[in-house]
């Protein structure tokens, strides 16, 4: 059981193919996982609409996030970034502001993380697809969510501030490739 779960794990955390082989279009979505915010999980008793209670960004998280815009806008070219959605979850929504501080983030609950309520995964990646296949653009949509809500909508376990690029097409989503998490020099 043991030797199933560690080349499951493998097979999540393989590289995907590298984005340079397929850029990205008008319409296309960036999944990123939030930045490095220490710890797993939250809290006991934390109240979304409290950031206090929640697990937060650190200094490097905050790097990391305005790091991550940065990256995506060099590799974009000519392509925007005109929407931005997030968790609403704190570590993610800063995540979001601070990566693309001239865009709006718009914070959706298709993208909570369901890491400690399970129960509610199903119904939330079902919002989440519905939401991610009508994007139709102009530009490129950032979401910017959790490792489980990635995971769950594409099979790829990605690292804090890491993203998955994807073309929504009619049997569904496409993963293009992997953007490497930024590096903050640690």
């Amino acid at each position: 059981m043991r030797c199933l779960f560690f080349a499951l794990l493998a097979l999540l955390t393989w590289p995907a193919a590298a984005l340079e082989l397929t850029p990205l279009l008008d319409g296309d979505v960036v999944l990123y996982r939030h930045a490095l915010a220490p710890g797993g999980g939250d809290p006991p008793g934390f109240r979304v609409e409290d950031c206090s209670t929640q697990r937060n960004l650190s200094n490097e998280g905050r790097t990391q996030a305005r790091q991550i815009g940065a990256a995506l806008r060099q590799r974009l070219g000519t392509v925007a970034v005109t929407a931005v959605w997030a968790s609403p979850w704190c570590r993610t929504r800063d995540t979001a502001r601070l990566a693309f501080p001239d865009i709006t983030v718009q914070a959706q609950a298709a993208f909570a993380s369901f890491f400690q309520d399970p129960e509610r995964e199903a119904a939330v990646l079902t919002q989440a697809r519905q939401q991610l296949a009508a994007w139709r653009g102009p530009g490129v949509l950032v979401v910017v969510t959790h490792q489980v809500n990635i995971t769950g909508l594409t099979g790829v376990f990605p690292a804090s501030g890491e993203g998955v690029a994807l073309r929504w097409t009619s049997s569904g989503a496409q993963v293009l490739g992997r953007l490497p998490s930024p590096d903050t020099g640690r």
